[in-house]
């Protein structure tokens, strides 16, 4: 079917010309000369069989019947603009987008990271880090993980696992510092943690019943990742999780001298967008991080669903 538009270039150069509300202007966006703007214009005008502009004192001003035309170019012009951008940056089969919270992604994702690109080499991860969720009609993600207080069910979202705290520092700090035998001994340590996870610490001193230590006192940190560091580096006590810092207790970077490991009512949650057809990249990597955090949940012996009272585990304490 034969379609009755008119030249296209001249629209464009009408709509770059009413929007600048200058002949000039608009030769100068579209990279043309005045002369051409006039000729595109005068060209569109002898299709409509409409007066588009009235030339005044200082430039020109749209007449009535061009007003109501470039509101209508104005919108077609928007639609096409923003299809185009959908589709120039929308992301391909390969392209694996993840958004993810800092300590997660550098603590617990990137070190197994290797693993999931041995079994996909052909997918492109793109990690973003945030502690906020993902909200899928504005942000383009593929798949969402957060920590979240009242883990989400329902079409979209799965628990990767639950939270555990426990306190951890450097080796060094406990033979040059105070005793650290009691949870009541971090009274004369310095207790660090992450700005985005205030109640860390009185949630841990609660289940250990301790009132003499001030949770809220101490170094805070932007993320737990700086937290840990600091650790280790020395400064003192960090409470954290302890899928983060399994490795660090495995290899003695870092020591837990207090035997009390507190679960929380958070866990983190992977989520992705219920209402697009799931890819096969985004299905692998579900599978993938079910298998790795499935390892975790059974080594730490907490099943990410639970969330059992605080519990002394013996001969963890190194």
């Amino acid at each position: 079917m034969h379609r009755d538009l008119p030249p296209l270039n001249a629209v464009r150069a009408f709509e770059a010309s009413a929007r600048n509300e200058s002949f000039t202007r608009a030769a100068g966006e579209l990279l043309v000369s005045q002369g051409a703007v006039s000729r595109h214009i005068a060209t569109l005008e002898q299709w409509l069989q409409v007066r588009l502009f009235t030339r005044v004192h200082r430039g020109i001003e749209l007449t009535p019947q061009g007003r109501a035309f470039f509101q209508i170019v104005k919108s077609a012009l928007d639609l096409i603009e923003s299809g185009a951008g959908q589709l120039k940056h929308s992301p391909d089969e390969r392209r694996l987008r993840l958004k993810l919270p800092p300590t997660f992604a550098i603590r617990w994702l990137i070190p197994r990271l290797v693993r999931f690109h041995a079994m996909h080499p052909r997918v492109d991860v793109q990690i973003t880090t945030s502690h906020e969720r993902c909200d899928f009609d504005r942000e383009d993600i593929d798949v969402s993980i957060y920590s979240w207080p009242e883990p989400p069910t329902g079409p979209g979202h799965r628990c990767v696992f639950g939270e555990v705290l426990l306190p951890v520092c450097a080796p060094g700090l406990l033979e040059r510092a105070a005793p650290l035998r009691e949870p009541a001994d971090l009274a004369n340590h310095v207790l660090l943690c992450s700005l985005n996870r205030p109640q860390d610490w009185p949630t841990w001193l609660a289940a250990a019943q301790v009132s003499n230590v001030d949770g809220n006192r101490g170094l805070k940190f932007e993320n737990a990742a700086l937290a840990i560091q600091a650790a280790a580096d020395g400064l003192g006590v960090v409470i954290t999780q302890w899928a983060f810092v399994e490795d660090d207790l495995a290899s003695g970077r870092l020591v837990a001298p207090l035997s009390l490991r507190a679960p929380t009512r958070r866990a983190y949650v992977m989520s992705t967008d219920p209402n697009r057809v799931k890819p096969a990249r985004v299905e692998a990597f579900e599978e993938w991080i079910d298998s790795e955090a499935g390892e975790v949940v059974r080594r730490l012996g907490l099943p990410a669903a639970e969330r059992p009272p605080a519990v002394r585990l013996a001969g963890l304490t190194s």
